[in-house]
């Protein structure tokens, strides 16, 4: 009866949108110098190649954005969501290296060798060098390609920078996380070092002290004024916030004293300096005459962390799982060249589409040996078609097999449900093995000062279960499990799963590297590898074999 009921929903609308007017906003986040409000200098007829803006945030839940109905306030992403076009069936990876790595080759992480966690530190693993990155294929047709914020995607060899992957330009961190101020980072007990660079250098120079969302938002009003309009522009935009630590310049508390839990006041901070940050970028866009031949595209990395302060509610799960709440982020294209503005996408959109969607804009070719994963969505977003994609492999993890009950036999000899996967087909969902933290949690969570899991609503399963399907359109917060209502399609799902593995290239996750020390290198976290290293090693072998071939030669005769 129950599913009976679910099966005839729709997804509900929990939508509010908030206006305000470009020129309301003061000071703070990056703010360029002179009156930004004026009218937009001419710049020339604009060429049919778009300028592309990607902002990335960090760590941002799915509920916390004012059309969500979040208590914290961010006026500037109302304003340009409501003015684009909101993806509210828009999927990301649940942390921020697989993210990362679809977004720039349009690959699954299956398909890359990064299907396990992330990229470590101190881990020589970077993303595969036989990729074709996003930045490369828009060089080719005549963009200037910068980056400015958190790569994440590997240095251990410069080969792995970012300037080497395509970009024209870098000044940004390469870690995964590190102080929002000082720029360090310690990965573990006295493995620490510095970690802001201006393409392939330590950037101390730029070391003031400032925090990094201002710092990065000035960095992109000085390419902004330095480069030509008329000459297509890929500016990739990954802010640090709003992942911990959790910092913040004291005045955007001004409006969150009244959140008691710690954790959520800062976060609430730190999100409000993210707006302003985005409100100046776009302010500059306008004043140096982008804005109108651009395409603004707006997306989290991940789900939040609650206990970090962020909320995916009333989806279920956080960052780092498979849970809705993991993978189902904040998004949005803003553009005076959308069809339909001011509109609601409810299609299946996934990260990997930004890869061949964003080539296509830029009158760019995909070669037929890239074997893709994503799909040009402009259509389904710009007119309200419908979308290409009817499937998304979450992903497959072959090493992380926690869920000790899992076997062939609960898998009806398709799948080992042992291993972690996730995948969506049409309205289904199923998972397998761990899907990770479970919880639902709700605003009143972050009633208290500290910790509080009084109010989480949590869900008992029977020991040992292993699969999971979900109906996501008729119960997109996953609150009745249909499995064994439906094991016709719990075994069709399987099957895919299945099919998607026989594709997969084995997974890239090294063991530490002793040499990654970066006081190993000027107390600076970057690339170690030599390619002499590697040639020496490669020549002793080269020697090693020639003297096993003349010993067997010797025997024989």
């Amino acid at each position: 009866m129950v599913a009976a009921v679910l099966a005839g929903l729709s997804l509900l609308s929990l939508l509010t949108c908030g206006y305000l007017a470009w020129g309301s906003r003061r000071g703070g986040a990056g703010e360029a110098p002179g009156n930004l409000l004026g009218e937009e200098p001419a710049a020339g007829a604009p060429r049919s190649q778009p300028h592309i803006i990607f902002i990335l945030a960090d760590d941002q839940g799915f509920r916390d954005v004012g059309y969500h109905g979040s208590e914290i306030r961010t006026p500037t992403l109302d304003k340009l969501a409501a003015e684009g076009v909101k993806l509210e069936n828009y999927y990301v990876q649940p942390m921020c290296t697989p993210s990362r790595s679809q977004l720039i080759t349009g690959k699954y992480q299956i398909h890359t060798g990064l299907q396990h966690s992330i990229i470590r530190p101190t881990q020589p693993n970077c993303l595969p060098l036989d990729n074709v990155t996003l930045p490369q294929k828009l060089k080719e047709v005549g963009y200037s390609t910068h980056m400015v914020g958190k790569w994440h995607l590997g240095f251990y060899r410069r080969e792995c920078m970012p300037t080497q992957r395509g970009f024209d330009s870098f000044f940004g961190s390469l870690l995964g996380s590190g102080d929002y101020y000082t720029h360090f980072k310690c990965d573990s007990p006295g493995i620490c070092g510095y970690d802001l660079y201006e393409n392939d250098n330590a950037a101390w120079d730029h070391d003031n002290g400032i925090y990094s969302t201002q710092m990065y938002t000035q960095k992109v009003q000085q390419i902004l004024a330095s480069h030509n309009p008329r000459k297509p522009l890929f500016l990739y935009i990954a802010y640090q916030a709003v992942h911990s630590p959790l910092q913040a310049p004291g005045r955007y508390f001004e409006h969150y004293r009244s959140i008691n839990n710690i954790n959520r006041r800062r976060y609430a901070a730190m999100l409000a300096c993210l707006d302003e940050a985005i409100n100046n970028v776009t302010l500059a866009l306008r004043k140096y005459g982008y804005y109108e031949n651009s395409i603004i595209i707006y997306s989290s990395d991940n789900g939040g962390q609650p206990m970090a302060g962020g909320s995916n509610w009333p989806l279920r799960g956080s960052k780092g799982t498979y849970w809705e709440g993991g993978i189902r982020a904040v998004g949005f294209v803003h553009s005076p060249l959308l069809k339909n503005k001011g509109s609601v996408c409810k299609e299946l959109v996934h990260i990997t589409d930004w890869f061949p969607t964003l080539i296509t804009l830029a009158e760019g070719q995909i070669d037929e040996d890239i074997q893709l994963d994503g799909y040009d969505v402009w259509e389904t977003i710009s007119e309200g078609r419908r979308s290409p994609r009817v499937d998304i492999l979450h992903n497959i993890d072959p090493i992380y097999t926690k869920a000790k009950n899992g076997s062939w036999a609960a898998g009806y000899g398709i799948w080992n449900t042992a291993i972690q996967s996730a995948i969506r087909v049409n309205h289904w969902k199923l998972l397998t093995g761990n899907p990770g933290y479970s919880d639902w949690v709700p605003p009143q969570s972050f009633s208290n000062a500290g910790p509080n899991r009084w109010h989480n609503e949590r869900v008992s399963w029977s020991a040992g279960k292993t699969v999971w399907l979900f109906n996501i359109t008729a119960d997109p917060y996953e609150r009745v499990d249909l499995s064994a209502r439906h094991p016709e399609v719990v075994k069709q799902l399987l099957r895919r799963l299945s099919q998607f593995n026989k594709t997969a290239v084995p997974v890239r996750y090294p063991p530490k590297d002793p040499r990654s020390n970066p006081k190993l290198n000027g107390g600076v976290w970057g690339p170690w590898f030599k390619e002499e290293e590697k040639k020496k090693k490669s020549d002793k072998s080269k020697g090693a074999n020639k003297q096993k071939k003349s010993k067997n030669k010797k025997k024989a005769n």
